[in-house]
């Protein structure tokens, strides 16, 4: 089976583990996680990061942090994974979902127009590696006193104009799942340039706990622990040294199935002028039946991924008229782009694509 992600292991991750399990405990038990830290945020230019146990816990604590809660909006794309619209629900606040435009990200006119007195913050998310229209995003966010908390959880490696994914808003929110292009197995980082801003994430992130006394264990507030081990740390740090090799392979698998796929009917994914992707995953949006094309390239031993579905369209919520996250969320397809995948893989996924939207087969 070939199969949609791929982790590279190549690099200093078994020299940096096998140090932490042997030496990262007392006075060393934080010590990758630092390097790790530091390390990020000097990579995507920010001025802190923290962290954490998942990309799901660096929303948490960004929206947490910034006090969002009961009575308040939060504007955020349709299409999306649902980690979003968890968030903000469970602190109690209302996801308001809008349409995406051709990078599969949310649209600024949608964002724009779908703004109430309600409104505290939009959660701009740069979906499978893409980029936003972030220049229009920040504006109309700055022109009505909004938050901005960047789900850039897929995007490490991606620029918007010379500026990194996830250094916009307030908070940028990073995943290190094993599927994407970068991994701690799993953990996230939330990055900020605001001190106060981090200061408080700092204080949230560990109970609520005041360290500013002289002594321990004096809860000032109700906090969270999203911490992120030593051990993992140490993997992401040796991931990371290599992040601008992951891209360039990414962005390769892209350009051979771009090659392997021209001609036929369908979007795939957008750059924009001034921007670079990281090409995370090379997916496929087309008029096909997507569940019969899954199913060919099953029997065919090539997995795949479908896009998510729009959030609106879940039960716990009320279907809203967004036809381009729509069209995308039922008919997106995320194929093999494994860090591992070589150019025959390719040409035999595409040729079975071809085959099928040219044959009906």
């Amino acid at each position: 089976m070939i199969f949609t992600g791929g982790v590279d292991r190549s690099g200093n991750e078994k020299v940096y583990v096998e140090d932490a399990v042997l030496n990262g405990w007392d006075a060393n038990h934080g010590t990758y996680v630092k390097k790790f830290e530091e390390a990020f945020a000097k990579y995507v230019g920010a001025k802190f990061a923290r962290t954490l146990s998942g990309g799901t816990q660096a929303l948490t604590l960004a929206c947490a942090t910034l006090g969002i809660g009961p009575g308040d909006e939060v504007i955020m794309p349709d299409i999306t994974y649902f980690a979003c619209s968890d968030v903000v629900k469970l602190l109690g606040a209302t996801p308001v979902f809008v349409d995406t435009d051709k990078t599969w990200c949310i649209d600024p006119k949608a964002f724009k127009a779908a703004i109430t007195t309600k409104t505290k913050a939009v959660m701009p998310v740069w979906l499978y590696g893409n980029s936003p229209e972030m220049d229009e995003v920040m504006a109309i966010a700055k022109d009505h006193n909004l938050f901005v908390v960047e789900d850039a959880c897929p995007a490490v490696g991606t620029f918007y104009k010379d500026k990194h994914a996830g250094t916009f808003g307030d908070f940028g929110c990073f995943s290190f799942h094993g599927a994407k292009i970068m991994t701690t197995g799993f953990g996230g980082m939330l990055v900020t340039d605001n001190e106060e801003l981090f200061t408080k994430m700092e204080w949230l992130g560990d109970h609520g706990e005041d360290k500013t006394l002289p002594y321990r264990f004096y809860q000032s507030g109700v906090g969270y622990s999203f911490d992120l081990h030593n051990i993992n740390a140490a993997f992401g740090l040796a991931q990371l040294e290599r992040i601008e090799d992951f891209v360039q392979k990414k962005r390769q698998i892209f350009d051979w199935y771009q090659d392997g796929l021209k001609g036929l009917d369908l979007e795939m994914n957008v750059e924009q002028v001034n921007v670079r992707t990281n090409k995370w995953l090379t997916s496929i949006v087309g008029d096909y039946d997507r569940n019969a094309l899954v199913k060919v390239l099953k029997e065919n031993g090539i997995d795949t991924r479908p896009f998510f579905f729009p959030i609106s369209y879940f039960p716990m919520y009320d279907e809203v008229n967004t036809p381009e996250a729509h069209y995308a969320g039922f008919k997106g397809i995320n194929l093999p782009s494994g860090i591992q995948r070589t150019k025959e893989d390719i040409d035999m996924i595409c040729g079975v694509i071809r085959n099928f939207l040219t044959k009906g087969k």
